[in-house]
C-alpha cells in the first residue's frame, strides 16, 4: 500500500473510527478529550491535503474492498473529492479549536466531540465513496450526528427541532435511496466510475434529488435549517458551512456533474427551484430578527447560486460553483462563529436588542464584516469571482428568467447582510452593558476565516487554476 491510498483511508477511518474513542480520551481528563477531538480534527484535514499533490499528478487514487453484488467499498479520491475534503476538514478542524473556549461551560461535552468528529468523518467517507450504496451509508451517517448536535441542549424545544431535522433529511435520503435502487436495477452497478457517462431516467434523477435538496436545505425541504438554530453555533457552523448542507451540493456535483449525463429538462426544472429557494430565503433573511435565522436564510440562499452554477451545463459556471463551495464555506463558517459570540456575550439572539457592538467588540465586528463581503460578492473577496464566474457562465446557457431571478437574490443578499451589520454592530445601543471579546482562541478563529476569505481573493489564480484543471478533468456534458 504506498503512501497516497495510505492517507486516503486514514482521511477516512480515522475520525470515523476515532470519534468512538473520545469518551475513553474523556476518562482520563477533559483536557485530554478536548485536546484529542482536535488532533483527529487536524489529522484528518492534514490526510486530506496530503491527497492533493497524488491527484495533481496520477489523476486518481483508489482502494477497493470487496463486497458480493457490485457493493464494493471504493474509496476513490480525484480532483473534485480531494477538494471537498480538503474544504470540510479545514473548516471542521477550525470549529474544533474554537470549541475549546466555546463549549468548556456546557453539559454533554464528550458526546458533542464524539459527534463532531463522526460528523467529519462521514463527511470524509461520503466524498471518497465511489459507490452510490456507501455514498448512502455515509450519508444517513451525518444525518444521525447532526440529529444528535442540534439537540444538544436537551430541551423539548431543541428536541423537537432535532426531530424535524432527521424526519426531512431521511424522507429526503429515502427518495434518494429509491433512485439509487432504480440505477442499479438499470446498469447492475453502482460502481461510480463504471458509470461515467452513461444517461440517467428523468425519474431517477427526480428522486435522487429529492435527497439532495433536502440535505442542502433547498426549497421545499428548507424549513429544517433555520430551525436548527437552536443548536449552539459551532454545530451551525458546522452544518452551513463545513458538512451538510455541502453534501448536497457535492451530490450534485458528483451525480450530476461529472458521472451521469442528465436531461435537459431535468437541469432546467433544478434551475427554477433553486432560483426560487433563492429569493423566498432572502426574502425571509431580510425581515427575521434572529442573528442565526437570518444568517440560516442566506445560507439556503446562497447554495442556490451553486447550484446555478452546476446546473448550468456550462464550463465557466461550473468552475464559479466550485469556487464558490470554497468561498462559502470559509465564509460562512465565519460568520456563525461570529455569531456564537455575539449570543455568548449579549446573551440574546435578537438583533434589535443589539447595536453599537463594533464598539466594544471590534475584532468580532471586523471579522463579521469581512465574510460579510466576502458573501455579498465584493471585489476582491473570494466569493466575487465564484459568483462572478456562476453568472458570466450560466448567462451563455441560462434563459434570462432564471437569471433574473439569481441577480434579483444577489441584490437582495447585499441589502439583509448590510441591514444585519448595521443593526448589530452600528447604530445606538439598544440598552445593553457593553460586551467584551471572545476569549482569544474564539476570535482568532473567526479573525482566521475572515483573512483567509480576503486571501482567497488576492490570491484567486491558485483555487480558480484548481477549479478550471477539476472541470477539465471530470465535467460531462459542459460547454
Amino acid at each position: 500500500m504506498d503512501l497516497p491510498i495510505k492517507m486516503l483511508t486514514t482521511a477516512v477511518a480515522v475520525p470515523v473510527f476515532g470519534a468512538f474513542l473520545i469518551p475513553f480520551a474523556g476518562r482520563v481528563s477533559s483536557s485530554a478529550r478536548n485536546a484529542f477531538a482536535v488532533l483527529l480534527g487536524l489529522f484528518t484535514f492534514a490526510a486530506a491535503a496530503s491527497l492533493l499533490s497524488p491527484v495533481l499528478g496520477r489523476g486518481a487514487v483508489d482502494y477497493v474492498i470487496a463486497f458480493p453484488r457490485g457493493f464494493d467499498l471504493i474509496l476513490h479520491a480525484d480532483l473534485l473529492s480531494v477538494f471537498m475534503a480538503t474544504v470540510s476538514s479545514f473548516v471542521s478542524a477550525v470549529i474544533l479549536i474554537y470549541s475549546l473556549d466555546y463549549i468548556s461551560h456546557y453539559e454533554n461535552q464528550t458526546e458533542y466531540y464524539t459527534m463532531v468528529v463522526l460528523f467529519l468523518g462521514s463527511m470524509m467517507g461520503l466524498v471518497f465513496s465511489a459507490n452510490l450504496l456507501w455514498m448512502y451509508v455515509f450519508w444517513e451517517m451525518t444525518g444521525f450526528a447532526s440529529w444528535r448536535l442540534v439537540g444538544f441542549f436537551r430541551s423539548d424545544r431543541d428536541v423537537a427541532k432535532a426531530n424535524k431535522t432527521i424526519l426531512v433529511t431521511v424522507f429526503g435520503a429515502l427518495c434518494m435511496l429509491i433512485g439509487i435502487i432504480m440505477i442499479y436495477a438499470n446498469y447492475g452497478t453502482l460502481d461510480l466510475r463504471a458509470l461515467h457517462g452513461q444517461a440517467i431516467t428523468f425519474t431517477a434523477a427526480v428522486f435522487i434529488l429529492a435527497g439532495i435538496l433536502s440535505k442542502s436545505a433547498t426549497l421545499p425541504f428548507s424549513t429544517w435549517l433555520p430551525d436548527a438554530g437552536v443548536a449552539p453555533s459551532t454545530v451551525t457552523s458546522l452544518l452551513h458551512a463545513a458538512v451538510l448542507v455541502k453534501i448536497g451540493v457535492y451530490a450534485y456535483a458528483r451525480i450530476f456533474g461529472v458521472t451521469f449525463a442528465a436531461p435537459e429538462a431535468f437541469s432546467t426544472m433544478v434551475l427554477y427551484i433553486t432560483g426560487a429557494s433563492a429569493l423566498i430565503s432572502a426574502g425571509a433573511a431580510l425581515v427575521e430578527t434572529d442573528i442565526k435565522r437570518i444568517i440560516a436564510y442566506s445560507t439556503i440562499s446562497q447554495l442556490a447560486f451553486i447550484f446555478l452554477g452546476l446546473a448550468s451545463g456550462n464550463k465557466t459556471a461550473f468552475i464559479g460553483a466550485i469556487l464558490y463551495i470554497l468561498m462559502h464555506s470559509v465564509a460562512k463558517g465565519g460568520l456563525f462563529l461570529c455569531a456564537g459570540i455575539i449570543e455568548q456575550k449579549t446573551h440574546t439572539k435578537d438583533i434589535n436588542r443589539m447595536g453599537g457592538l463594533f464598539r466594544s467588540m471590534p475584532f468580532t465586528g471586523a471579522a463579521f464584516g469581512l465574510c460579510s463581503l466576502s458573501i455579498m460578492g465584493i471585489p476582491p473577496f473570494g466569493g466575487f469571482f465564484g459568483k462572478y464566474l456562476v453568472f458570466a457562465g450560466a448567462a451563455q446557457n441560462g434563459s434570462l428568467g432564471v437569471l433574473l431571478m439569481f441577480l434579483f437574490g444577489a441584490m437582495m443578499t447585499l441589502l439583509y447582510l448590510a441591514r444585519l451589520f448595521y443593526k448589530v454592530f452600528l447604530g445606538e445601543p439598544a440598552g445593553h452593558e457593553s460586551p467584551k471579546e471572545g476569549s482569544y482562541t474564539m476570535v482568532a478563529s473567526v479573525m482566521a476565516l475572515a483573512l483567509i476569505s480576503l486571501a482567497l481573493g488576492a490570491f484567486i489564480y491558485y483555487p480558480a487554476s484548481y477549479a478550471s484543471l477539476l472541470t477539465a478533468t471530470l465535467g460531462v456534458n459542459l460547454q
